[in-house]
């Protein structure tokens, strides 16, 4: 190991790297010193996890890397032109530094992921991570319009462009999205920037049961009301659907009046809320010892697999456009299995982002019609297996 760390010590200087135990940490500065590391170790063989904010290490398969890839050095707003509305910044940077500064111009990207105080861009991008904004701007890959890119064997790769129209070269920056960095070190993320609304406000519709709820979420999407976000939550004494409406002031009250209309028309009273009823899809994961998951469903059945996941003990938050963040009592574990299955057979998923138990439990060990697929881009990017090796789903 103190051979490797003298080796990688020429390309950022020693005082970037801390050999610790059975492990090198190296910061490198910029995109040219990450491709000479890569090309070390893949010449060398030797397996390199990326780190940024490390606030979702513990998703997808624990793993023992002897080089860590520290990005925090990386931590720059590049370039934001305003007039086109994008911006290009460095994946070390944290997501909420890059909100800050761009809203000095009244924008934002329009995504809000966990932990934004610390979780920085790459590991944002590399795990697909969004939340209750996506109803309304949709998913992170419609957000990023280009990327560069560090492949195993230390090439740098740049895709898409600056501008929301361009369309030149191949959409690899949608295929670095969510592969856990197991395809590519992302350095450096252009997006499409929104302008921050002038106006929101946030309601909330209790109720014991489910039904009255979904059928009110459904109501609402088929409305023409500006809605900006919609979900619904389980809580351990009943059900709320939650609305953030983003419009002029005069409208927020006529539209607020129709919700109220909307809530009474089902026998159910709604109330103003604070912003943090935004945060309750990351207070799921103050819960270590309980399955965190990430199912998919369609809009109507989410009040179903809601029901699912109270009848296991557990709690659930669901976007409008059907992504659920649930947490699940490890007592549940078996049924893990039943529930993933379920919700497949109705053209759904499910994907464990934490795990109180070894890997070794049949949930992860479903076998999946694309993981030959996966398998073999895993090889064509990286021959030698030296990204996150085992990080991904099926041991990629």
């Amino acid at each position: 190991m103190q051979r490797i760390a003298d080796d990688l010590a020429e390309i950022t200087g020693p005082e970037h790297f801390r050999l610790g135990e059975g492990c090198l940490s190296i910061s490198p500065a910029n995109t040219e010193e990450i491709a000479a590391i890569l090309r070390y170790a893949n010449k060398s063989g030797i397996p390199v996890a990326p780190h940024g904010g490390g606030t979702k290490q513990s998703w997808g398969n624990a793993i023992q890397a002897p080089l860590i890839l520290r990005t925090h050095r990386l931590n720059t707003l590049r370039e934001h032109t305003w007039e086109d509305m994008t911006c290009t910044v460095q994946a070390g940077c944290e997501w909420s530094n890059m909100q800050s500064s761009l809203a000095k111009h009244g924008q934002f990207v329009a995504l809000d992921p966990l932990w934004p105080d610390r979780a920085t861009i790459g590991g944002i991008v590399a795990t697909n991570d969004s939340g209750s904004l996506r109803l309304r701007y949709g998913s992170l890959r419609d957000l990023i319009i280009g990327m560069t890119i560090v492949l195993a064997d230390g090439t740098i790769a740049r895709t898409g462009g600056k501008v929301v129209k361009n369309v030149a070269g191949y959409d690899l920056h949608k295929l670095m999205t969510g592969a856990f960095g197991t395809l590519g070190v992302i350095t450096e993320v252009t997006f499409r920037l929104h302008s921050i609304p002038r106006h929101e406000q946030s309601f909330t519709i209790p109720s014991r049961e489910v039904e009255p709820l979904a059928y009110l979420l459904v109501r609402i999407l088929d409305s023409p009301l500006s809605k900006q976000s919609l979900q619904l939550r389980s809580t351990g004494t009943g059900f709320h659907l939650d609305a953030r409406l983003a419009t002029l002031p005069e409208v927020i009250h006529d539209q607020a009046s129709t919700l109220t209309r909307f809530a009474e028309s089902a026998g159910l009273e709604m109330f103003s809320a604070n912003a943090e009823i935004w945060n309750a899809r990351q207070d799921h994961f103050n819960q270590p010892t309980n399955f965190i998951v990430k199912a998919t469903m369609l809009p109507s059945d989410i009040a179903h697999f809601t029901t699912a996941i109270r009848e296991l003990g557990g709690t659930s938050v669901t976007q409008a456009s059907g992504i659920m963040t649930a947490s699940i009592p490890i007592s549940a574990s078996t049924q893990v299995v039943h529930l993933r299955e379920k919700l497949e057979a109705t053209r759904g998923s499910l994907v464990i982002l934490h795990q109180p138990i070894p890997t070794d439990s049949a949930v992860f060990t479903t076998p999946l019609d694309t993981l030959p697929l996966m398998r073999e881009l895993k090889h064509r990017f990286d021959p030698n297996s030296i990204l996150n090796p085992g990080r991904f789903l099926g041991g990629i």
